[in-house]
């Protein structure tokens, strides 16, 4: 036995008069024998045409996202987006490591986590509009610095060769059949230490991908500049 087809959207009836009741009950009698529900002995040449009438469609429920720009766009952890928040409040990590790691996170290529950019390329990115105001701009030195901290945090790792893995479990281009064989590598070149990448994230974070302000009195009262 086949399964049965999946249903279609039928196109809404709407007629044109300003009043939605006014000849309702001639538009369904005419709908019902267009679709065959009138009596087969009917006569064929009696039968009447929808007149005046407008046929209004939902909106496709698979519609892609609309968002800005054309560079795509990426899924992040609610609570690791907040936990980026309330870092920079609490002077937890520099405004250096927050940008380089928000420049990074969005330059990755799709279904691997991974962001093709050497340091001068981050830094020149960053810089972008700073130029064209005549700005404050990062140096390589700092964004150096900052790559350092964020694999220290276990947010990013180096791989080589320009390449960064991002942590796929808080920022990720790609659905979650391709987050899950991300980890699954990831697993098996950390040969699955579970205090290796992509787990314990820091600064200040003791509990694997846990923020629990009650566990540690001092959370943020270290001040970082950069």
């Amino acid at each position: 036995m086949t399964p049965d087809p999946p249903a279609r959207r039928r196109p809404r009836a709407v007629p044109d008069s300003a009043s939605p009741d006014e000849g309702f009950d001639d538009l369904l009698q005419v709908l019902g024998e267009q679709l065959g529900e009138a009596s087969q002995g009917a006569d064929q040449r009696g039968r009447r045409k929808l007149k005046n009438v407008t046929f209004e469609y939902e909106a496709d429920p698979t519609a892609v996202h609309d968002m800005a720009g054309d560079a795509g766009y990426s899924l992040a952890s609610n609570w690791f987006t907040q936990l980026l928040g309330q870092l920079a409040v609490a002077n937890s990590i520099t405004k250096s490591q927050l940008c380089v790691f928000l420049w990074v996170a969005g330059g990755q290529q799709r279904g691997t986590g991974i962001a093709q950019y050497t340091q001068q390329e981050i830094t020149d990115g960053l810089n972008e509009i700073a130029v064209k105001k005549d700005g404050k701009k990062i140096t390589r030195s700092t964004v150096n610095r900052a790559i350092k901290a964020l694999v220290g945090y276990k947010w990013v790792e180096q791989l080589g060769n320009g390449m960064i893995q991002l942590n796929v479990r808080l920022w990720f281009h790609g659905n979650s059949n391709a987050q899950h064989a991300v980890l699954e590598d990831i697993a098996v070149q950390h040969e699955r230490d579970t205090e290796a990448f992509p787990h314990g994230i820091g600064p200040d974070v003791q509990e694997e991908l846990d923020l629990d302000f009650t566990r540690n009195p001092h959370y943020g009262t270290r001040r970082r500049t950069g």
